[in-house]
């Protein structure tokens, strides 16, 4: 055995360090060309200021980071036991979902008190608001990957057919966002429908590239058709949403001149804080019911085996439309808050970037958990902010963050959830166990 083994301990520091050479120079060679070489803006032209040392540096995270990986990780033979004991880990795994029954109560308190607490500002509340958004979009797009197990990079197409179609209705026909609202999430759902067909017998890669393709082709179509959309220049002037008829505007007959109030401009902000937060909890809620139904069921057995759910039965065509139709919906939902809150929409903002994040989004949280997608909305988004000064950096640590996930929690923050379904209790009939009672 040692004579065997000599060897391979032999060659395996030749392999170490050959692997460590290759991963500098893949390093300098990214680092080098995102982070060495930086353009200013100088009059006449553009000018490139070389920032060796910064490139250096992150190079030298990156060989060190993979020597630990190697050292910790790579290293352990097979049949080796894991780091943490089944046990240790099935604590911790319980450990995390009782937090998650706790800190779901505690996070919705906060949320509805955030407005009201000393330190809140306005930037605060923006911030609060284009967190909440995500969350809803997170929440809408968990329902066709979390739960169906469809995998959409193209959900952003319905973000926009929402905004879309608020800001048409309301400027051409003069509607108020309360009637827009649920006419824009029925479109965003019939362009959900329209998508759902032609991927019936895709899956995997083959539906993500079709879902993909669907997501630019909206975005060409408000981008090239001009005399409806507004093209590349957009539409602006959106009307605002009002408090059930009151306006936020200064004067007789405003929201402050109606309730007897000083005119602030935090009016019309914290109205919109807690309108997304309305809508957001609504997809939760809506959520969390069909989870229970037997359509929810359905997607759920369409996520595991997609063959053994049409050998039950099934319609996995009516399976697949509906989670597409009601993830729709809510996309376009918040395409509509968005288009009132900003007033002004422009392809621009339905980018693939958006999809990929809100995927990420769901990813990072843990594919099917509610409470992951607002942990994962709130560490990315407030994420960007809080290294928003590092302008040079941002993009890379989101993705070495990124990278970290994947490699300590493959299957997310939260990955454990409780199942829709599952039996109460066991007891023992003549030397075997039989279940009894049915959960929800």
């Amino acid at each position: 055995m040692a004579s065997a083994a000599s060897p391979a301990s032999a060659r395996r520091p030749a392999k170490l360090a050959a692997d460590l050479g290759v991963t500098a120079l893949l390093s300098l060679a990214i680092f080098g060309t995102m982070v060495g070489l930086r353009t200013e803006t100088i009059p006449g032209g553009l000018e490139l200021q070389p920032q060796w040392t910064s490139a250096l540096a992150l190079a030298a995270v990156a060989v060190v980071g993979r020597l630990v990986l190697h050292l910790t990780v790579w290293s352990r033979p097979e049949g080796a036991p894991p780091l943490l004991p089944m046990g240790v880990r099935a604590r911790v795994e319980q450990a995390a979902t009782g937090t998650g029954k706790v800190f779901g109560p505690a996070l919705l308190v906060f949320a509805l008190l955030l407005p009201f607490l000393p330190f809140t500002d306005r930037y605060i509340l923006d911030l609060s608001i284009l967190v909440l958004t995500y969350v809803m979009l997170g929440w809408g797009l968990n329902i066709v990957v979390g739960l169906a197990g469809l995998l959409d990079l193209g959900y952003v197409a319905f973000y926009a057919v929402g905004a879309y179609s608020y800001a048409l209705l309301a400027m051409h026909f003069g509607w108020s966002f309360w009637l827009c609202l649920p006419l824009a999430g029925i479109l965003a759902a019939f362009w959900g429908i329209i998508l759902g067909f032609p991927v019936l017998r895709l899956r995997g890669d083959y539906l993500a590239i079709v879902t993909l393709a669907f997501g630019e082709i909206i975005r060409i179509v408000l981008l090239n058709w001009y005399w409806f959309t507004g093209g590349p220049d957009g539409i602006s002037g959106i009307p605002r949403p009002s408090f059930f008829g009151i306006p936020f505007d200064r004067g007789e007959g405003g929201f402050a001149d109606t309730f007897g109030l000083d005119f602030s401009s935090m009016h019309r902000i914290i109205f919109l804080y807690f309108l997304i937060l309305a809508l957001a909890l609504l997809t939760n809620f809506v959520t969390m019911r069909l989870r229970r139904l037997p359509i929810g069921r359905a997607w759920e057995a369409l996520r595991e085996d997609e063959i053994a759910c049409r050998s039950l039965g099934l319609n996995t065509t009516s399976v697949k439309l509906t989670a597409f139709a009601t993830g729709a919906m809510f996309g376009g939902f918040a395409g509509a808050f968005f288009a009132t809150r900003q007033g002004f929409i422009s392809p621009e903002s339905f980018t693939f970037i958006e999809s990929a994040l809100i995927l990420a989004i769901v990813v990072l949280g843990g594919m099917g958990s509610q409470i992951g997608v607002v942990i994962a909305s709130v560490a990315l988004i407030g994420g960007f902010e809080v290294f928003r000064e590092a302008e040079d950096f941002r993009m890379l640590i989101f993705g070495v963050a990124m990278v970290l996930i994947m490699i300590w929690r493959p299957r997310g923050l939260i990955a454990t959830r409780e199942p829709s379904i599952f039996l109460r209790e066991k007891k023992s009939v003549s030397g075997a166990l039989v279940a009894q009672g049915e959960g929800h």
